[in-house]
């Protein structure tokens, strides 16, 4: 193709991108403003909003090429042309990875094609370095030997909001000590080298957090501020400062984060400095650029698959009604098919699950939902796959997996974080564990209502622990908005044959809950049994469950707090609004 239409194509494709990029980061900018006013409701609209913006300025581009191009859009030799030509357009750009997602992006819905294409497809090897020699280039620093008072004013005065600080001083003060406190505790005394200090405000919900780290002979302690923003003003709630409890503070199972960003890969650096266990993809994820992620995802599983020799296997734990699940041994993540056909007991359908997966999407997973990748047509070799886990695929979703050659091609899948089911959990961990993760079991469902979620069957296969021993929810083929459903209480029966009938003597409809019965799926010992009841007694009541639909109708934003009240400076517990819940 000639050079000046294969350049043009180029910079409709560039356009679309930029265009998508700067709307992303004009809603993520309003954040700020957002939380300033204390607008919480458009914090959450704002965030469903954005995960849109991709696939919109895709569809947008497409018909600009097809315009341009007519019928020659369906020719690779056109796309190839393109690829050339776009990667000189965006050559030495800061969001240089993102432009080449978009790209790929359009042609992956032009072709639906089974793995990757390095002629029309940027690859692993086109893709830039994401993160390393990045991690100053978006951050403040302060050159001290020490942390004081005066130093933690500066960094939230530098933080630039309009807001007021209810006791800016005092905050500040309370800070510095909280920072010494883990200084001594990490390097044996107060001495550090630097404070650096990220320039975006990461803002979700209704808290706002800067993050940093203290540097010390090339060793450092991470730091992460969280700003809360009530009546009276702002008000420093936490100083976290160790890689766990930040860690938690960006898991997998929260919502996304808003942070104006010119080059992501400038703060995925900062941020995998202090957070190196956490995966780019995953950090990505975070920011909200959900279709990087799952290109840093692909990468990292296909490198991974390669590298290793393990053959994929049925996952652990009680086999699913409604997903075949599957994982290989050592990786962190499990694969979940569709399966053609469910039992009676099992009232949906595959559209009906896959619209339950798409609600998880837009809705805040407040902690406790397992965030998941959506994949078509991915390739495995067919020597990798267990043969009982190919019988299984093979037979019982053959809708979605096939063979091909030697390949195993499978359709349709999701991919999310492997976590241990909490029924094995139960049976296996110690006895410390075993009642810790019961008690978060019952705050787990109660932080799922809150966000209007209800979860459908409270068994404990449907849950899971993980590596910090919360409690997270993965099995989402029956959950709701609490909204649809109906709490009710059973009637009283009338007679004994009533009281003795195995079924129903009063009518139900599709959506009636009665929380009496859902103790009868803990299925624990009563050791356990007897420590739930005394913390969540009240989730067998319909008053609960009503006060929280009564909550959310009234469009209230109840808090999640990311970290334990431990690590809320001086009386920073007590200025938190009634109500709110704590999560550890």
């Amino acid at each position: 193709m000639p050079a000046a239409p294969a350049r043009h194509g180029a910079d409709i494709i560039q356009r679309g991108f930029e265009e998508f990029h700067e709307s992303f980061r004009a809603v993520t900018r309003r954040a700020i403003a957002r939380f300033e006013s204390r607008d919480w409701m458009g914090i959450r609209r704002d965030t469903v909003r954005r995960l849109g913006l991709h696939t919109r300025s895709v569809d947008e581009t497409l018909v600009a090429l097809r315009h341009e191009f007519g019928a020659q859009v369906e020719l690779r030799d056109l796309w190839s042309a393109l690829k050339d030509a776009f990667s000189l357009a965006i050559l030495g750009s800061d969001d240089c990875e993102l432009a080449q997602t978009f790209f790929n992006s359009c042609t992956r819905r032009v072709f639906s094609h089974v793995g990757v294409d390095p002629r029309i497809d940027y690859t692993e090897q086109d893709f830039p370095v994401p993160f390393r020699g990045w991690e100053m280039a978006s951050a403040r620093m302060y050159a001290v030997r020490s942390v004081s008072p005066m130093l933690l004013r500066r960094v939230l005065e530098d933080a630039g909001f309009r807001a007021k600080f209810r006791d800016l001083s005092g905050d500040a003060a309370m800070a510095s000590v909280a920072i010494e406190e883990s200084l001594v505790e990490r390097f044996g005394s107060t001495e550090i080298e630097a404070l650096d200090f990220l320039r975006p405000v990461f803002i979700r919900n209704k808290a706002a957090y800067l993050v940093g780290r203290a540097r010390r002979d090339q060793e450092s302690l991470p730091l992460v501020i969280a700003i809360l923003h009530g009546e009276d003003g702002l008000t420093v709630d936490a100083v976290v400062r160790t890689e766990n409890e930040i860690s938690i503070i960006w898991s997998f199972a929260r919502w996304y984060f808003h942070a104006d960003l010119a080059s992501p890969r400038q703060v995925i650096g900062f941020l995998h400095s202090i957070l190196p266990r956490k995966r780019v993809s995953e950090l990505y994820l975070s920011l909200g650029y959900n279709k990087h992620g799952k290109t840093e995802f692909y990468r990292d599983l296909t490198a991974y698959a390669v590298a290793s020799d393990e053959s994929f296997v049925i996952a652990p734990g009680q086999r699913g009604l409604v997903m075949s699940v599957f994982t290989l041994p050592s990786y962190e993540f499990v694969f979940k098919v569709i399966r053609d056909t469910f039992p009676a007991s099992k009232a949906t359908t595959r559209r009906r699950v896959m619209e339950r997966y798409r609600q998880v999407l837009l809705h805040d997973r407040v902690g406790r939902l397992v965030d998941f990748q959506e994949f078509e047509h991915l390739k495995f070799p067919q020597a990798r796959f267990a043969p009982e886990l190919l019988e299984e695929l093979l037979g019982e979703a053959a809708r979605n997996v096939g063979i091909e050659g030697d390949d195993v091609i499978i359709r349709h899948l999701y991919v999310g974080r492997r976590v241990t089911p909490l029924d094995v959990f139960l049976k296996t961990a110690g006895d410390r564990e075993r009642e810790a993760a019961i008690v978060d079991w019952g705050k787990a469902v109660k932080e799922l209502a809150a966000a209007n979620i209800f979860a459908g069957d409270m068994l404990a296969k449907n849950f899971g622990v993980t590596r910090h021993g919360r409690v997270v929810f993965y099995d989402y083929d029956e959950l709701c908005p609490l909204d649809d459903c109906r709490f009710r209480t059973f009637p009283a029966s009338r007679s004994d044959d009533e009281e003795l009938s195995a079924e129903p003597w009063f009518a139900v409809r599709d959506g009636d809950v009665f929380p009496e019965e859902l103790g009868r799926f803990l299925g624990v010992d009563q050791k356990l049994r007897t420590l739930f009841l005394r913390h969540h007694e009240d989730l067998f009541s319909v008053e609960f469950w009503r006060t929280m639909q009564e909550r959310n109708r009234e469009g209230e934003v109840i808090d999640f707090f990311p970290y334990a009240e431990s690590r809320a400076p001086g009386d920073a517990v007590t200025r938190r609004p009634a109500g709110d819940i704590a999560s550890s």
